[in-house]
């Protein structure tokens, strides 16, 4: 009794009133199109697009600029994964995702007597894997840039060197990290000490700035070699970090195949292994689509219901089936297949929640032989690329790399540092996803295009770590399914489960009193997520009359921009 009186009362905390417009139309333009986590930075990419650029351009530049206006996410020193869709329909995923660095080892982060050293996968040195993001838009350019590598750079230089102003969002954010900053930096990084950042406060990175011309100027060579390539190791060595100029040197990102399929009339183009998302994501709407869930509304009971009951099986399958392919056969297909899908609903119950403890992974069938950042762009000829990229946590290992202003990642911790044990978003995992030496770490980025009657219908991602693949999932049932504009998708309350923990996560107001206790009367666990809401997505609509409409998300300090 008193177990059903807390959680009752914790449901009645999840149901505030959501003050955000769920019909509200975004900014709509008539030819170029940029979403991405901070105003300074939609705006490089629309100017760059207004200067001749295309989608590919504009990304690069964008990334670039995240890395100075954005350091809690976007990043030289993380990685990412990118989706990219040309006018004529053709497709390519490009990964840049981290990876471990040569003397990493499976149980380098456990003791003597095999339990997980708590915190040392997360923060400091130990965290890092080695950065992806610079050969990322380096190969991306190469294949798909049009203007000058040096002025798609450049606009990044001016921010760092000239300064910019905080937000009061990451005004807060800095002074939160402050204390985080001294401890995991070997060299106490002054420039970002402040004892109280305050908004319109100028940040000025002239370190950074540094480092940035040196990539406009050698390009890889820029940061894999060179003066860039030996601070990070300097740093590397101070702090007891694995990475050496070895491992920077031998980094390479890798064009894949996209993931795509079939969801009611919609052709979805996701992220292949290793990241978790695309496949995970074609998953969730196989299911979706054999439900009357337009018929029954959004967040109403049943469609919360099948929607949390679909999360619930589709992340127990990721937990033992996803990691890098490059090291671990994922059976791609297998989970694809309708039938497997069907056959992980048999139990699903209309009125009643399921015990996450008897869900157990599927065995698919075998394959036939032979949080979080994320900009969606779309150019005036109808190129589309979708980049989710990230530090993982925010601000990474929190560590700065002395004498270059740019901070590690922290994704070592996407490993499954020990079977079984929950990372820091509580994600379990088994031998698919283990550390070795060279591996890239499993992710949930699910940077994804639709296309309808084979055109260009949606560009949409998120950050949010465990939350990103739930969250592009339930943007586009809202758009597709429920009828809202892009902004109102990007808008409306959300609420998450990942198998492990047995919860729902959910935004205040999220699912209102009604569907919070028929919810709560079928056994969920509902579980409020009052600070920050879950995931910050960047989404752009193609309209029936051409046009584009542009979701930028309040959770943050998101904006679209374009022309």
């Amino acid at each position: 009794m008193i177990k059903r009186i807390f959680f009752l009362f914790i449901l009645v905390g999840t149901c505030g009133c959501m003050h955000r417009e769920l019909h509200e139309v975004g900014l709509v333009t008539n030819k170029a199109m940029v979403v991405s986590a901070h105003p300074l930075a939609s705006a490089v990419g629309a100017e760059i697009m207004k200067q001749g650029g295309n989608a590919a351009d504009a990304a690069v530049a964008v990334q670039f600029a995240l890395a100075v206006v954005y350091p809690d996410a976007g990043n030289i020193g993380g990685g990412g994964f990118l989706v990219l869709r040309q006018q004529d329909g053709s497709t390519a995923a490009l990964d840049y995702r981290e990876k471990a660095p040569a003397a990493a080892r499976p149980d380098m982060y456990l003791n003597e007597e095999g339990e997980v050293i708590e915190g040392l996968s997360e923060k400091g040195h130990m965290a890092a894997g080695v950065p992806g993001t610079v050969d990322g838009m380096i190969k991306l350019h190469a294949r798909y840039g049009s203007l000058p590598w040096a002025m798609l750079v450049q606009p990044a230089i001016d921010l760092a060197a000239n300064g910019f102003p905080l937000t009061q969002k990451e005004a807060r954010k800095l002074n939160d990290y402050r204390l985080d900053f001294i401890r995991y930096s070997s060299i106490r990084p002054e420039f970002i000490l402040k004892d109280n950042w305050e908004e319109g406060d100028t940040l000025r990175l002239g370190e950074l700035a540094q480092v940035l011309e040196r990539i406009r100027d050698q390009g890889r060579a820029g940061f894999y070699a060179g003066t860039t390539a030996d601070l990070i190791a300097a740093e590397m060595k101070r702090g007891g970090g694995l990475i050496t100029k070895e491992d920077l040197a031998a980094y390479e990102a890798i064009w894949r195949e996209p993931i795509s399929g079939k969801y009611e009339n919609y052709n979805v183009i996701s992220m292949p292994p290793p990241s978790s998302g695309g496949i995970a994501l074609l998953q969730l709407l196989h299911i979706t689509q054999n439900y009357p869930v337009a018929e029954w509304g959004l967040h109403t009971a049943p469609s919360a219901h099948l929607k949390i009951e679909a999360e619930r099986r589709v992340y127990a399958d990721r937990a033992k089936h996803l990691g890098d392919p490059d090291y671990y056969d994922v059976p791609v297909r297998g989970l694809l297949d309708t039938a497997y899908i069907r056959r992980s609903m048999a139990d699903f119950s209309p009125g009643k929640a399921s015990d996450s403890d008897k869900i157990a992974p599927g065995v698919p069938v075998p394959p036939e032989s032979p949080n979080t950042t994320h900009y969606s762009i779309v150019d005036p000829a109808g190129n589309a690329v979708s980049v989710t990229t990230t530090l993982n946590s925010s601000y990474g290992a929190k560590t700065f790399v002395a004498g270059a202003q740019f901070l590690l990642n922290n994704e070592m911790d996407d490993f499954s540092i020990k079977p079984g044990y929950p990372n820091s978003y509580g994600l379990i995992g088994g031998e698919a996803n283990a550390i070795a030496p060279g591996k890239r770490m499993l992710s949930s980025m699910t940077p994804t295009i639709l296309e309808k009657d084979g055109k260009l219908f949606m560009v949409v991602g998120s950050m949010g770590g465990s939350t990103i693949i739930t969250t592009v999932y339930q943007i586009i049932l809202n758009v597709t399914a429920h009828g809202l504009p892009m902004q109102g998708a990007v808008n409306a309350g959300r609420f998450h489960h990942q198998w492990k923990p047995d919860w729902v996560l959910s935004e205040w107001g999220a699912l209102g009193m009604k569907t919070s206790l028929s919810l709560w009367w079928k056994g969920h666990k509902i579980v409020p997520k009052p600070e920050g809401g879950i995931g910050r997505a960047a989404g752009i609509l193609v309209l029936p009359n051409g046009k584009l409409e542009g979701g930028a998300d309040p959770r943050g300090d998101d904006a679209a921009a374009g022309f």
